[in-house]
């Protein structure tokens, strides 16, 4: 399988936050550097695109991110996605050209629970 790199669609993600901001290491513990020789950090986030189901996703970033803290609204510059595989192994992996700050999304309006809409279609 070859390498392809997939542009993502940043607005469709819906409320995404900030988990943890680490160093990218290897396994002895020496910090990523990417083709430049700048650092390479990872930022976990949580996401809930509307109507979908939430998801943990860690996005490589060149160079330590500023101004990010846990539980922080976060958007990306130019996030894109790719597949690899390794020794019988594959998935997809994410990077940007960085983690931003992001305001606070608006509320979604709430859902009734099914059981109530169920109730209220009965009567």
């Amino acid at each position: 399988m070859s390498l392809k790199n997939l542009p993502l669609d940043a607005s469709r993600l819906g409320a995404v936050l900030c988990v943890s901001v680490q160093p990218k290491t290897d396994l002895d513990g020496v910090a990523k550097v990417d083709r430049d020789g700048v650092a390479t950090w990872t930022v976990a986030v949580a996401m809930q695109p509307p109507g979908g189901r939430a998801a943990l996703i860690e996005v490589a970033v060149p160079g330590e991110p500023v101004g990010l803290g846990m539980g922080m609204h976060v958007g990306f510059v130019n996030l894109e996605g790719f597949f690899w595989e390794m020794n019988g192994r594959s998935g997809v992996s994410f990077r940007a050209d960085a983690v931003v700050p992001a305001p606070v999304p608006p509320a979604a309006p709430p859902v009734a629970p099914a059981a109530a809409a169920v109730k209220a279609v009965g009567k």
